[in-house]
């Protein structure tokens, strides 16, 4: 599929586009005068950058067009666009992202992410300012992310109670932070609670507060999370670790929607949507006494499993562009990953899950900051290499008759690779691999557009890439015909 770049502004529509090539998405560029001419000819089309429209008096009735050829087509607007309009036309739904300026390339791929969940029927048109959040969040196209998204964009405009299953690491607390900014409580607070980590003598308090003098300590009046969370959610994670006398108390409030702060005996309305969380298995917990069963089955009106990392594999290489992504937003480092580096990692079983591959791109972006890692590099625990095939060396294509290897045409101070043998044995003193690679990449473009005479297209074809990016290169290391 490819990307649409419609923008009067040529400057920046070429930008675009180079970057999009870099990255190796597919993009075509029209003007607004031909937007139909290049909406036939890119067919199928991802999504559409918009910038610059000359012809048209305001964005709004541009994107509406765009929705009646196409009601699905996801559009991201290009940074100074503004939007005018009525904002409930049905073009407005289309809007699911925007670029600023200068480009970064994580934005880019945030807005090509947010294209594909659109395409793939992650979320409806109707919710996608709102479910952009959500599946920035919960990245993965496989079959159970999938049903999982749709079961939280079904029950998030309801006020039943949700209870999310799953193993630890799966993302539990993410799942309930979007039921809740997808629900009408988003404007609303999300009051989180573990009710594991606080001792079981201070739960009470910290769910329903306390007046002052309640207990030894108690200097102030205090509020607990129910009122806190007034108008919004109350999020009780590990719910299956609640001792049983605050699951009594939990149960009035479900039933009965009141509560007494610790100390005093005046009623006060708790007005909050109410989303559990746990690892354990509450049924049996129930069978064996740990857990009330009037509690679990008001908990469970509408139960959602988080699946495992092991059961999603597929997910993995979006969920590390995603993970790196983060990190360089956070100025925290960058790594690259290999693609046997990335199938040894879809192998692995995950006990952490997405938590424990969290932390290990956090790793990786230490040991190797702004390096590439191949399967070599990553924990032992870690690597299964059995299947992978190595990647073979790269040379120029369409070789002709007569001319000279590189082995003849590099400089005298690099040192030489033979494409058609092993690597020859590293020097005594080490190499300094960056710069080698550098100057190996140098050397290959020089004798690619000397063999083809300084035609960019023609040297692009036998480097296997795309003419933008030979530019870019060429511009990076000041390449230019001589003479």
């Amino acid at each position: 599929m490819q990307l649409l770049v419609i923008d009067d502004n040529l400057k920046r529509s070429h930008d675009v586009k180079t970057i999009l090539d870099f990255i190796g998405e597919p993009a075509m560029v029209v003007t607004c005068k031909t937007w139909q001419q290049g909406f036939e000819q890119a067919k199928p089309i991802l999504g559409i950058f918009l910038g610059k429209i000359d012809c048209y008096a305001d964005i709004a009735g541009f994107l509406n067009e765009i929705y009646q050829t196409d009601p699905l087509m996801p559009v991201v607007m290009l940074d100074d666009v503004a939007f005018s309009g009525d904002p409930s036309a049905d073009g407005s739904q289309l809007v699911v992202g925007r670029i600023n300026w200068p480009l970064q390339q994580n934005e880019i791929l945030e807005a090509i992410h947010a294209c594909q969940s659109c395409r793939e029927g992650s979320h409806t048109p109707q919710q996608q300012f709102k479910a952009q959040e959500l599946f920035r969040s919960m990245v993965g196209q496989s079959a159970p992310m999938q049903e999982t998204r749709r079961l939280i964009e079904q029950v998030a405009d309801s006020d039943a109670s949700v209870l999310i299953l799953g193993e630890s690491g799966t993302g539990k607390e993410v799942a309930a932070r979007n039921l809740h900014y997808l629900s009408d409580r988003a404007e609303k607070a999300f009051v989180p609670i573990n009710c594991g980590a606080i001792p079981a003598e201070l739960l009470e308090s910290e769910l329903f507060g306390h007046e002052k003098g309640a207990f030894t300590g108690a200097l102030t009046t205090r509020k607990g999370r129910f009122e806190l969370a007034e108008g919004g959610t109350v999020f009780l994670d590990e719910i299956g670790d609640m001792p049983m006398p605050m699951q009594v108390k939990l149960l009035r409030v479900l039933q009965e929607r009141t509560f007494e702060r610790v100390g005093s005996s005046q009623s006060i309305n708790a007005d909050v949507r109410i989303i559990a969380a746990t690892h354990r298995q509450l049924d049996v917990e129930v069978k064996e006494g740990r857990f009330r069963e009037d509690l679990f089955y008001r908990l469970n009106v509408f139960p959602i499993i988080m699946p495992s990392l092991r059961d999603r594999v597929e997910d993995i290489p979006l969920l590390v562009n995603e993970l790196i992504a983060r990190l360089e937003n956070d100025k925290r480092g960058s790594v690259r990953l290999s693609p046997n580096a990335l199938q040894s990692l879809m192998k692995c079983s995950w006990p952490g899950n997405v938590r424990e591959l969290s932390n290990l791109m956090e790793r990786l972006c230490i040991l190797y900051p702004y390096g590439v890692v191949d399967i070599k590099e990553l924990p032992v625990d870690y690597q299964h290499a059995e299947g992978l095939s190595c990647y073979p060396k790269p040379e120029l294509a369409e070789r002709r008759q007569g001319q000279s290897d590189l082995q003849t045409s590099a400089s005298p101070q690099m040192v030489i690779v033979d494409n058609n043998g092993p690597i020859a044995a590293l020097p005594e003193k080490g190499v300094n691999l960056k710069e080698f690679v550098k100057k190996l990449e140098i050397s290959y473009i020089e004798q690619a557009l000397a063999e083809e005479d300084w035609v960019v297209a023609r040297a692009a074809k036998r480097l296997g890439m795309r003419r933008t990016t030979l530019v870019e290169k060429m511009r990076k290391y000041s390449l230019q015909k001589v003479g």
